[in-house]
């Protein structure tokens, strides 16, 4: 509803009512007849000026108290005039319509929600200095103890950003067991390929945690965060050589501790078993030299990346810098644990790679006795690795599925949080209620007297100050037109205890003001990039769970809705995730920057036109550039982390450089490094780049290997009014490295079709045979794919990216053969044609300039191999581009066929030149290792060019080549997706001796 001064003046004649009395109340009733002749008599020049916001519908006075003598006018409205935005301009110029109506006699105070001023509404964030920031919001001052947890091995420190901060945060439901339908199910509906219980968890784990982290900050989640579905603990309590102790020093040795500790015991548990008072512990005291240590070697079932949770007890005597090292595939890493705080429970190392079995150099734990005091106290538990499988069983049955997408109610037990205060809310009797009152409860539990749950808040809990909280959900809701549902935001001002205040006094209006800078740094970074109609709801005040329970600020996101296509839309668009993801961080940021009074810096975006080129003969040179935020000017890069990977191990720890180039001296022949490099500045690190191959394989000249794949999207929509929905049939878009919240195909598309129940939801309803399926998408990894084919063929690589060869920056005439990694890249629209006028389209298989270099490259008497799985696609989509056609019919030398040209993946040779590849296979198939091809462009040679491949299944074109003045490969396929190593290896040395390099 526009707020015009016409419509102001409106709410504050009421006043003029009272002309000639002395003092009068007046009420919402008794305004409503004089109103309305008030309305259709005011100057039609105070109508017609507006003001530049909107006010909710069902905005209405409540009372006026007119006070003559005094010349106060009080004037009350209803709480939803408090449900948008306020900001000093706003409230001034109401107040100054208002006053200069009256003549500026009166002295006007204008109210809202719980009688506060509106005035006061206005977050102390957009408040112009600290003077006018309202104190009894800001945290109160109070000793703070050392972070938990410390990365010792990364090369920079965060001194603009989150750094030491304690943020709660959970994602949406979970799978659980119906008490009254005595079965495990979603709390929400199957809609749109997705659920709601796995939609946040989409944004939440990929993006805004790792964000957060890499802020600085410390990120707790009463869900479980490691989608590893294997899990292995280690444990004193086990016999087993996975744990072992050492000692140095004969005059102390490692102890049982005083009190319970954890052990795995015998699972499935049940309701209320807590296995951290099942086993013992052992303890040790400090030494400044590492004199004692307890070894933790996993059996990992499977390579791969595992989660890594630790466990201690904790007290007042225990060290706070407790050394913990963590040895993967890619080195290792050191932590710093501060075991006063955090006892107990599972603390959250991070994430590495582990190769399989029993590996005591490569893949461990270590704890030593190190600290800076003498003579403190150590202690020792278990250490976790993965995820692994719901272990909670309810009548009967467990979940049968992994941990990550159970409800919190069941990860919360086998944390060891305590039963009756936490997790086991309503008499063990309702899991769904149990589910969602049991998060913040745990955030209590984590933080402690006087913060602790609510139905004890002196207990001492694990002493870890939590700074903010944050439920992350998605509403319900159905526009049917090409609006979104959009955002809401939903705070509290009383808690659970009916009291305005946290239990240090400190106001809950610091509620209002993280849910008004969250919703408004979604909705502004929405807007800008996506939408500019992106709906803005209500900035309501309500009594959830999510946010009456917490004893800190916190806020109820409802991003969007889950059941309106048009908002589906934007859900399934990987970068629209990470884009809210992002939003998010910055409006945490913001939000404790104000809380804490600290300047911040936005942490960069990942860099851009990447590349790895020899420089000498055994020296790599690296280039990259960084990429500008148009919406954060603090978010410029100050340095560099250069990531490194040998072979098939796991990245290291990287390194810090000042410049965007950088030379990697003398390098082992034979050996693939592979590169990534991260931006940094003061408010912490990006996200990664691409990775980028090399090596140095004898003399051999090099192969460039170009990664032109770097599309991420959603799936194919079509829209009718009888028929609407994706379609993965047609293109089921890219996840960005995996997909997390994928259920199932849609099957219902009718648009009329109702929703009954969750298990009969009507228009969107979609398949579950995916839900508790990781799906892989585009790892940004290829070139290493790609590289190691050719280095069993005999051959050196380099490798780039296509913004690379674009901007000309990397020279493609250098180079005897280049193999340009296409995957599934072709032209993508975002959601809505505005964004398409502005950004352009996205991830052109084929730009211009692209297409420029491969003509001169192929004039100078080049090889080009292309692979691909749209090809063809993108150059005779558009029957009007002629150059496009020209481009592939004259330089490339095919013909697109037909897309979706198969669907078992088998191709056979053709040819003689490639009778040694006579039969391979690409994947077709959904799954965690290597992205499906669903729609393989079937091509035709031109009378230059030749026949090499067809697809056995109904003998369409799979490959052409050309080899008299240039050479050129071109497939309809990727060839990272064929499934077999040695197939890959085979092609790859039958297309190096096609092209006779």
């Amino acid at each position: 509803m526009k707020l015009t001064r016409f419509l102001l003046s409106i709410i504050f004649s009421a006043a003029l009512l009272l002309s000639g009395c002395s003092t009068k109340e007046i009420t919402k009733e008794e305004t409503a007849p004089a109103l309305s002749v008030m309305i259709n008599n005011f100057k039609a020049d105070f109508a017609e000026r507006s003001l530049p916001f909107y006010i909710p519908r069902g905005s209405r006075i409540d009372t006026v108290i007119f006070d003559q003598s005094s010349k106060n006018i009080d004037i009350y409205l209803n709480e939803r005039f408090s449900e948008f935005p306020i900001r000093k301009e706003y409230s001034e110029l109401i107040y100054k319509s208002v006053n200069e109506y009256f003549g500026n006699q009166y002295n006007i105070k204008i109210y809202s929600i719980n009688n506060i001023l509106i005035e006061e509404l206005i977050p102390n964030y957009y408040r112009k200095s600290r003077e006018e920031y309202d104190k009894s919001r800001l945290p109160v001052n109070f000793y703070r103890p050392a972070p938990v947890v410390k990365n010792m091995s990364k090369p920079f420190e965060i001194n603009k950003g989150l750094n030491d901060k304690n943020i709660l945060l959970w994602h949406s439901h979970g799978w659980y067991y119906s008490n009254g339908a005595k079965r495990w199910e979603w709390q929400r509906p199957r809609l749109f390929q997705s659920v709601e219980d796995k939609v946040p968890m989409s944004f939440v784990l990929p993006y805004l945690i790792p964000m957060l982290e890499n802020a600085g900050a410390n990120v707790f989640v009463p869900r479980e965060r490691d989608f590893q579905v294997n899990e292995v603990v280690v444990d004193n309590d086990s016999n087993s050589r996975m744990y072992s102790e050492q000692i140095l020093n004969k005059n102390i040795k490692w102890k049982t501790g005083e009190g319970p500790g954890f052990a795995i015991g015998t699972p499935p548990y049940p309701s209320g078993l807590n296995p951290f008072k099942q086993g013992t512990y052992k303890t040790i005291l400090s030494d400044t030299a590492a004199s004692a240590f307890v070894n933790y070697i996993p059996e990992i079932p499977e390579e791969g990346e595992y989660g890594v949770y630790i466990s201690f007890a904790s007290s007042d005597d225990n060290a706070e810098d407790v050394s913990y090292t963590v040895y993967h595939a890619g080195g290792k890493t050191e932590f710093k644990v501060n075991q006063k705080i955090g006892g107990g429970t599972w603390i959250w190392l991070g994430k590495f790679k582990f190769k399989k079995g029993f590996n005591p150099e490569i893949g461990k734990v270590v704890l030593s006795n190190k600290s800076r005091k003498l003579n403190q106290t150590i202690t020792a538990d278990a250490v976790r690795f993965g995820g692994g499988m719901g272990v909670v069983e309810r009548n009967g049955s467990t979940s049968g599925r992994p941990k990550f997408l159970e409800g919190s109610r069941y990860w919360l037990q086998y944390a060891g949080m305590p039963d009756t205060l936490v997790y086991l809310l309503n008499k063990d009797r309702n899991d769904y209620n149990d589910d969602y009152q049991s998060r913040a409860e745990y955030g209590n539990y984590l933080y402690g007297t006087p913060y602790g749950p609510n139905r004890d808040r002196n207990i001492r809990g694990l002493g870890i100050p939590i700074d903010i909280s944050l439920a992350f959900h998605t509403d319900a809701g159905i526009t049917r037109n090409d609006t979104s549902v959009g955002t809401l935001s939903i705070y509290s001002l009383e808690s659970i205890n009916s009291e305005f205040v946290f239990p240090d006094s400190v106001s809950r209006m610091a509620n209002r003001d993280f849910a008004d800078i969250l919703q408004t740094q979604i909705v502004e970074d929405v807007r800008a990039k996506y939408d500019p109609s992106w709906t803005r709801r209500e900035l309501r005040e309500a009594q959830y769970s999510e946010n009456t329970r917490p004893n800190f600020p916190s806020a109820l996101l409802e991003l969007l809705s889950h059941q309106n296509l048009y908002d589906m839309k934007f859900v399934l668009d990987p970068q629209f995730r990470f884009d809210v993801a992002r939003a998010v961080y910055k409006a945490m940021l913001r939000f404790l920057s104000a809380q804490y009074n600290f300047k911040y810096s936005i942490q960069p975006l990942p860099v851009t036109h990447f590349s790895a080129e020899f420089e000498a003969d055994k020296n790599i040179k690296l280039r990259w550039k960084p990429q500008a935020d148009p919406l954060e000017p603090t978010a410029a890069a100050k340095s560099y982390v250069i990531y490194t990977r040998i072979d098939d191990g796991g990245f290291d720890n990287g390194f810090i450089v000042n410049d965007t180039v950088f030379t990697f001296n003398n390098i082992e022949n034979g050996k693939i490094y592979s590169f990534k490099i991260t931006a940094v500045n003061d408010g912490g690190e990006s996200f990664p780049s691409e990775i980028l191959s090399v090596c140095k394989n004898g003399d051999s000249n090099p192969v460039l290997i170009v990664n032109g794949f770097d599309r991420i999207s959603a799936p194919a929509i079509i829209e009718t009014e009888t028929f609407s929905g994706f379609m993965n049939k047609i293109d089921a878009g890219v996840p960005d490295k995996f997909l997390l919240n994928f259920t199932g195909e849609q099957y219902d598309f009718d648009p009329t079709s109702p929703y009954k129940s969750n298990d009969a939801p009507g228009h969107g309803a979609s398949h579950a045979d995916y839900e508790t399926k990781i799906i892989a998408g585009n790892i940004f990894d290829f070139p290493f794919i790609h590289g190691k084919a050719i280095k069993d063929a005999g051959y050196s690589f380099v490798s780039c990216s296509d913004e690379s060869v674009i901007e000309n920056l990397v020279d493609l005439k250098k180079y005897k053969m280049v193999d340009l990694i296409l995957g599934e890249e072709k032209e993508t629209h975002w959601q809505k044609s505005y964004a398409d006028s502005i950004h352009g389209t996205k991830f052109k298989a084929f730009p211009v300039k692209l297409r420029d270099a491969i003509a001169d490259y192929t004039i100078s008497g080049g090889n080009i191999f292309i692979s691909g799985a749209y090809t063809g696609t993108e150059l005779f989509s558009n029957p009007s581009d002629t150059v496009s056609m020209q481009f592939a019919a004259n330089v490339l030398k095919f013909r697109l066929a037909e897309n979706h040209a198969a669907r078992t993946g088998v191709v056979e040779s053709v040819s003689d030149n490639f009778i040694h590849s006579k039969m391979l296979q690409f994947n077709t198939e959904l799954n965690d290792s290597i992205y499906a091809v669903e729609a393989p462009d079937a091509i035709n040679n031109t009378r230059e060019s030749e026949m090499l491949f067809r697809y056995y299944e109904n003998k369409f074109g799979a490959g052409v080549g050309y080899k008299e003045d240039y050479g050129v490969v071109v497939l309809g396929f990727p060839f990272e997706t064929i499934l077999k190593a040695e197939d890959r290896s085979e092609l790859m040395k039958s297309i190096i001796r096609y092209f006779n390099f």
